[in-house]
């Protein structure tokens, strides 16, 4: 039972039946996807199709669509919940070209992984960020949305400090942490016309 509970931790889907003539069964297309795949790096895949169709550079974009919806489809319940969930978090639109984007870095690995988990358990999140000007500063907010806007991505958050909601730019984040011992209530944020959520958009 220890085996099979890891399996099914490790994404795995397991069939059982009951009773004389019953057992477990594996399922195939759990084999070839789910065990590969995390929340976070399928959530990754998601938003990667979902930038370059809002910028206008996905030509193979049914293809795209169709392999992601099998992916979803091969994915425990829970995996499928916890994915639908991020992705009502997400938004895309198009930005604006007075918008500077010359200091253009990469954004940290370690961040998305950890977005995911202070998204879905809905906890404070600690990071380090640098503004425009270089100053750094030590941020704690409540964050309540991922916004795209190609190339740029934007954590959209509600700051305790100034009682508002702040954009911080991903690129400009660096050591973040969760806070485990507090969590917060959803705020509803109100984005301009021009942006839509992920699923919206049309397919």
């Amino acid at each position: 039972m220890r085996d099979i509970g890891a399996l099914r931790e490790e994404g795995f889907v397991i069939h059982s039946e009951p009773g004389r003539g019953g057992g477990l069964q594996l399922d195939a297309q759990s084999i070839q996807t789910t065990a590969r795949l995390s929340v976070s790096e399928v959530f990754a895949l998601l938003v990667s199709v979902a930038s370059m169709r809002a910028a206008g550079n996905l030509p193979f974009a049914h293809l795209a669509d169709a392999g992601l919806a099998k992916i979803e489809k091969a994915l425990p319940s829970d995996k499928v919940r916890d994915l639908r969930r991020l992705l009502d978090c997400l938004y895309v639109g198009q930005l604006s070209p007075l918008v500077d984007i010359s200091d253009l870095a990469p954004i940290e690995p370690a961040l998305l992984p950890v977005f995911e988990t202070a998204f879905l358990g809905r906890r404070y999140l600690g990071f380090q960020y640098r503004d425009a000007k270089r100053a750094v500063t030590d941020r704690r907010v409540e964050p309540h949305a991922m916004l795209i806007l190609p190339p740029l991505w934007y954590l959209v958050a509600w700051d305790p400090a100034r009682q508002d909601f702040r954009y911080f730019r991903m690129d400009r984040i660096s050591s973040p942490e969760i806070d485990e011992d507090a969590t917060f209530q959803r705020r509803r944020v109100r984005f301009e016309d021009y942006v839509r959520p992920v699923r919206n958009l049309s397919r």
